[in-house]
């Protein structure tokens, strides 16, 4: 039993290590992804058992946190998880999530930013980011007025409207 809580403690100990989340190459982005995927069942179990979330909603922020963490802030970006800015979440609602999904909306967009704030507050909790900095994303993630207007203005681009769109809210 022992032995089970000190391994427990471990491999809470190895995913909260923000050296595990760097990435350089091929190798560590897959670790990291690994790694990712393991921290967001952590996740979704402390919304579901310590914070008492219904489980579709703790679901669904599990869901909009590892699709933001693992599709941009690590395959996209090639970021450190734990490196996140609200302006890094601003890019990912107001440009990279409009450009790379087939048809954006601001319903599922909403969802999304849900979980990504949910997880920083998580995170901050385990102090592997700032207080300050999860209550930043957690500001980005409420700007739903911004990014329904970016999705709006990108379904309305003509011509070589693109470009100027694309600088609005740059990668």
């Amino acid at each position: 039993m022992v032995n089970e809580v000190n391994n427990k403690q471990t491999d809470i100990d190895v995913l909260h290590n923000p050296v595990n989340y760097q990435v350089e190459d091929l190798d560590s982005e897959i670790r990291a992804e690994q790694y990712c995927a393991q921290l967001l069942k952590l996740f979704h179990q402390h919304l579901l058992q310590d914070q008492g979330i219904e489980p579709l909603d703790a679901g669904s922020r599990a869901a909009g946190a590892d699709y933001f963490l693992r599709e941009f802030m690590i395959g996209r970006c090639r970021n450190n998880i734990f490196a996140a800015t609200a302006e890094r979440v601003r890019q990912f609602a107001g440009n990279w999530y409009i450009v790379s999904t087939l048809e954006p909306n601001m319903t599922e967009l909403k969802s999304i930013l849900k979980g990504v704030a949910s997880f920083y507050h998580y995170c901050a909790g385990h102090q592997l980011v700032e207080q300050k900095t999860a209550e930043q994303i957690a500001q980005t993630c409420e700007l739903h007025d911004y990014f329904r207007q970016r999705i709006e203005d990108f379904h309305n681009i003509s011509g070589n409207g693109y470009n100027q769109w694309n600088q609005d809210c740059p990668l």
